[in-house]
C-alpha cells in the first residue's frame, strides 16, 4: 500500500530537479522588482528586418501569474481613449528591462476591475518610493526649523560610563 506513494514522490522530485535544471539556463540573472499596481516602462526588443530597436510600453501592472521561467505579467494602458493590455513573459529575451516609474497602494492580487473604469477613476493611490539612506546622512528638521542630526554613539563614550 505505502510503496506506491514513495515512488511517486521520488519521481516528482526527480522531474522537478530536471525541470529546474533546464529552466535555470533560461532564467535572467537580474529581474526587476515590481508589484501589482506599479506603473512600469517595459523596454521590448523589436526586430525590423535585420535591425533591432527598443520600444517602451508604459502602463499599470494589473496581474502577475506563474512562477519560475513561466512567470507572466499583464500591463494595461489607455491609448486614444481605448484600453490596451499586453502580457509579457518576465524572463523573455525580448524584454530588455522593466523600470518602475510609480508605485501604488493596492489591496488585491489582480486589478481586473480597472477594465470597467474610465478617466480619473483609473488612477490608483500613490505609495512613497523606498530609498536607501545612510544613517550618518539622515538629517531631520523639527517644526521650528533647527536641524537635529543623529550622531553615532562612540565606543569610548560607553567605556567612560562604566
Amino acid at each position: 500500500m505505502g510503496g506506491g506513494e514513495g515512488t511517486s514522490r521520488r519521481q516528482t522530485n526527480m522531474s522537478d530537479k530536471l525541470i529546474n535544471l533546464v529552466e535555470g539556463k533560461c532564467r535572467k540573472a537580474e529581474v526587476s522588482q515590481f508589484e501589482i499596481g506599479d506603473t512600469v516602462d517595459v523596454h521590448c526588443r523589436i526586430l525590423e528586418g535585420e535591425k533591432e530597436r527598443i520600444q517602451i510600453f508604459n502602463g499599470v501592472v494589473i496581474a502577475r501569474s506563474g512562477s519560475g521561467t513561466r512567470e507572466m505579467f499583464t500591463v494595461r494602458r489607455i491609448v486614444a481613449g481605448e484600453g490596451v493590455e499586453r502580457k509579457f513573459a518576465l524572463h523573455s529575451p525580448r524584454i530588455a528591462k522593466v523600470e518602475t516609474v510609480r508605485s501604488a497602494v493596492v489591496r488585491r492580487a489582480k486589478l481586473y476591475f480597472l477594465r470597467d473604469r474610465v478617466g480619473k477613476a483609473v488612477r490608483l493611490k500613490g505609495r512613497p518610493v523606498k530609498r536607501a539612506v545612510e544613517e550618518s546622512a539622515v538629517v531631520k528638521k523639527n517644526r521650528r526649523g533647527s536641524k537635529n542630526k543623529r550622531k553615532p554613539v562612540a565606543d569610548n563614550a560607553l567605556e567612560s560610563q562604566s
